[in-house]
């Protein structure tokens, strides 16, 4: 396909649900006959508080999304501290969806080893962890032949470059893209402050900040007003409101003040300057990965995650052209959290399409 067109789903005769298996939400993605994109469901599940978090986010997204024959998996939460390693964590995954889904047809994606049966998965299992980032790219690679897919989540943010309509990604596992910075620590939700910088500008000068998670991320685009509502799913660090004048209380906390000690403008302000600090830090990556030469210095960025409108303010910056996921796919307006759930419907399509 050509730049700028939108994605045409193969004919298929089952309806095919999509799950990207995360360490803090599951995301889901139910795809028609005719393989459109007909419903998407992001749930919150601490997987590191026990692997029942994920039985219980499976059976409730079920019943809300209702069955399908063919099931897509792809997944990150094998990550979490609550498995000894990736190997561990990949079995116990998919051993709960087979528990939870039994009677249907299970595929795993395996990134370029394609999909591969449930029982033979632990022969694949460095290339199922944490691949979710390559389903989303591979599709994106079948739509625009030049890209950048900048999907910024509720804890990361992934930037993989497309050129010749191929992933030319450098790192292929967690360890080789925090290398190279193709993964990022990065979120709009649960990135803790402390990750944005060591020093704060504050009532004229610079100050040192709290090595605590008083704060996180989303506190700042709470007071930006630009965080989505159903991105919002996990308790704050303190447990209190979702409010502006909490999230200000935070982050004043951060740099050991009480929220009394300066205006709500001010605080403001500081969550302004901790939103460019992020769009810096992520525009730096994306430079040092654009410096190989490719994609092409004109080449949009394909804007997905909860933190899109973030992808979209980075690429208004860089004067580049950005295309929202959804779009790219030709969904229909009325379905929301396309771009937020992409790697869920990108393995649904791509299976689907087998």
């Amino acid at each position: 396909m050509q730049s700028g067109s939108t994605f045409t789903p193969d004919m298929s005769t089952e309806r095919t649900i999509g799950w990207d298996l995360g360490g803090a939400h599951l995301k889901v993605a139910r795809l028609s006959h005719e393989g459109r994109v007909e419903r998407t469901i992001q749930l919150p599940c601490a997987l590191w508080q026990g692997i029942d978090r994920l039985r219980r986010a499976i059976d409730r997204a079920l019943n809300e999304i209702g069955p399908a024959r063919d099931h897509a998996i792809t997944m990150t939460g094998e990550l979490t501290d609550l498995f000894p390693n990736r190997e561990a964590g990949v079995a116990a995954i998919l051993g709960t969806m087979a528990d939870c889904l039994p009677g249907t047809r299970l595929r795993v994606y395996a990134g370029d080893a394609g999909f591969v049966d449930p029982s033979a998965a632990l022969t694949q299992c460095w290339k199922i962890a944490s691949a979710n980032w390559r389903a989303t790219a591979q599709l994106v690679a079948t739509c625009v032949p030049d890209a950048i897919v900048l999907d910024i989540g509720s804890t990361t943010t992934d930037i993989v470059p497309v050129a010749g309509s191929r992933i030319r990604a450098r790192g292929t596992d967690d360890a080789s893209r925090l290398a190279s910075q193709e993964l990022l620590y990065l979120g709009v939700v649960r990135t803790p402050l402390m990750a944005l910088s060591a020093r704060w500008p504050f009532d004229g000068g610079w100050t040192g900040i709290c090595n605590e998670q008083f704060a996180t991320t989303a506190d700042v685009y709470r007071l930006t007003n630009e965080l989505p509502t159903d991105a919002d799913q996990h308790s704050t660090p303190d447990n209190g409101p979702k409010d502006v004048e909490a999230s200000a209380r935070r982050i004043a906390r951060m740099i050991g003040r009480d929220l009394e000690a300066a205006s709500l403008d001010a605080w403001i302000r500081l969550a302004d300057w901790l939103r460019t600090t992020q769009i810096e830090l992520t525009e730096a990556a994306i430079t040092r990965i654009a410096s190989a030469g490719y994609p092409a210095p004109d080449a949009p960025l394909v804007c997905a995650g909860a933190g899109g409108f973030l992808a979209r303010a980075i690429a208004n910056r860089g004067g580049r052209a950005s295309i929202d996921f959804a779009d790219l796919l030709g969904c229909s307006p009325d379905v929301g959290g396309v771009a937020a759930c992409a790697p869920a419907v990108s393995v649904a399509l791509l299976a689907q399409r087998l």
